[in-house]
């Protein structure tokens, strides 16, 4: 190992420091609204992660906000509060919007400030040297208060291109009047990691240290993670970003992407330590799938590291050498992140595919045995009618079992009615009401539930919601295992055209557990597509958690 502060191979390691700033930062995505509770969670999660510094918002900017920092959450993590520097013609002790800041009584204190000289004198409307003086101000009174203050540099990639000499200042304004971070923003998201590399590799020639440099990026060239890594190559110790890579516009430097690709790739892993251990880390899909939760998002499926098909291997050729050595397709093993591998089954699959499927099941079936072509076959001729196995692998498991006789009896559903009416509500408004009928036989016992698919502000959730909720209303023993079952993504495509249209269902549900699993429906009937994705979703969770069969 090298350290690259002597150019030894001495074995020591430099720490890089992790900043969130998704519930602030974050929020500021489109459709993004954080409740006071939601932060607290999210907070928990992070400082549990390891981040270094978890940013709440902005003190007084909003209800929320202030909320949250009242709450004051006790965390291990730096609480940091965000804020601007003080206005021109007040002094830092007399700027109401600076109190404010303060007042939220955190240890540390993040301030923006403009280093464009574009920006200060046409949007700030002030001279040059007023915005030194802010940045200065600013960040001396809050050193004096016993805080630790960062400086985020609002575009200073942007600025330093136009007027390097007037964004290097105003760093090192903040620098000088004591700043533990002076964080450059590529505010805009339009630097290169080439240009970003450079121009960090320069401020700090200019007299302001690696380690007390930050680096901010957002992600509208796609180049987020990529920027800010070559910071750290050119020597920048702090790393801002965002969960799942929220933010304004196309989003902040993913850290759900950064902290594996610093924690298990070279030469990050041997030259630098963070607050996130290797045991951590695999928590880190249970992390960025409970803040998809939380924002009632589909989580992304092809997402670095923690997407359900970052470990996905549907060629066969592929999945021949992955059951040989998971290395020749995988550049990390899937379970260092929370991950798992996955082995889709589709029209192109070959008896490779098959096995390694069927394994990873739990069920062993000998190279060569004629009902693996069979199960093939049967794949093959339900996709022609519009199945996809790739994407419903616990509908492909059920279909296997069946094949090979080692699917158990649950249930029989004896019949099921939708209905979908137009009546007025308690306001006298007509609205849609969905109500669903399900008759289950379980033995020798007979249930019919009934269901309406109305939430607690009484709109209509649709009639898929209601057979959802019908059919897993009262499924007598089996009751206990699904009642932590929830529907959390349902998509559809018409696979046919003209009056022979082919309806498909893909429905994504997960449990208490945090285990999810999709299944699949085919009918011209969306109903009837929907509800046997239905079915099989309720019978793969009894299936995996164990349950005995009452048939």
């Amino acid at each position: 190992m090298r350290c690259l502060r002597c150019e030894r191979g001495c074995g020591v390691t430099e720490r890089l420091y992790l900043y969130d700033t998704t519930l602030r930062d974050g929020q500021q995505t489109q459709g993004v609204q954080f409740s006071t509770p939601e932060k607290r969670v999210i907070a928990a999660a992070l400082d549990e992660l390891g981040v270094d510094y978890i940013e709440g918002g902005w003190p007084g900017a909003n209800p929320t906000d202030s909320e949250f920092f009242e709450a004051r959450p006790d965390l291990r993590a730096t609480f940091t509060a965000f804020g601007m520097t003080k206005r021109a013609g007040r002094s830092a002790g007399n700027d109401e919007v600076l109190a404010a800041v303060m007042n939220a009584g955190t240890r540390a204190v993040c301030l923006v400030g403009k280093t464009h000289d574009f920006h200060v004198t046409t949007a700030l409307g002030i001279t040059l040297e007023e915005n030194l003086e802010n940045i200065r101000a600013s960040v001396a009174h809050m050193v004096a208060q016993g805080r630790e203050a960062l400086f985020d540099a609002e575009h200073f990639f942007d600025g330093y291109r136009a007027s390097p000499g007037y964004a290097l200042s105003c760093c090192k304004a903040a620098y000088e009047a004591g700043a533990r971070w002076v964080v450059l923003c590529d505010t805009n998201g339009g630097t290169l990691p080439a240009e970003v590399g450079r121009i960090v590799s320069e401020v700090i020639a200019a007299g302001i240290p690696g380690e007390r440099l930050g680096i901010h990026c957002h992600d509208d060239t796609g180049n987020a993670v990529a920027c800010s890594l070559a910071a750290v190559d050119a020597g920048a110790r702090q790393i801002q970003g965002t969960l799942n890579g929220l933010g304004e516009r196309c989003g902040n430097a993913n850290l759900t992407s950064l902290i594996p690709t610093l924690l298990l790739k070279e030469p990050y892993a041997s030259a630098y330590e963070t607050g996130v251990t290797r045991e951590g880390l695999t928590g880190l899909v249970r992390l960025s799938r409970k803040l998809d939760d939380i924002l009632n998002r589909v989580p992304l499926r092809s997402a670095p590291y923690v997407g359900a098909s970052a470990f996905a291997h549907k060629a066969g050729l592929h999945a021949s050498a992955i059951l040989k050595d998971p290395t020749t397709y995988e550049h990390i093993a899937p379970e260092w992140v929370g991950n798992t591998r996955l082995i889709p089954m589709s029209n192109q699959a070959g008896q490779s595919n098959l096995r390694a499927r069927l394994q990873a099941a739990g069920i062993e079936v000998a190279a060569g045995d004629p009902r693996l072509a069979q199960i093939l076959d049967e794949v093959k001729l339900r996709e022609d009618q519009g199945y996809a196995y790739d994407g419903a692998q616990a509908s492909f498991d059920l279909l296997a079992r069946e094949q090979l006789g080692l699917l158990p009896r649950f249930f029989e559903i004896k019949r099921y009615r939708v209905t979908v009416e137009r009546r007025k509500n308690r306001y006298d408004q007509m609205v849609s009401v969905s109500e669903a009928v399900v008759v289950v036989k379980i033995g020798d016992t007979k249930t019919l539930s009934v269901s309406e698919s109305v939430d607690e502000s009484g709109t209509d959730r649709g009639p898929v919601n209601a057979l959802s909720k019908a059919l897993a209303k009262d499924l007598g023993p089996y009751q206990a295992s699904i009642d932590d079952m929830k529907l959390v993504d349902f998509r559809v495509r018409i696979t046919q055209g003209g009056t022979e249209a082919v309806t498909r269902v893909i429905i994504d549900s997960e449990d208490g557990k945090g285990q999810r699993w999709s299944t699949v429906g085919v009918s011209p009937n969306i109903v009837d597509a929907s509800f046997t994705a239905l079915l099989d979703a309720i019978r793969w969770k009894l299936l995996r958690d164990g349950v005995e069969p009452q048939m």
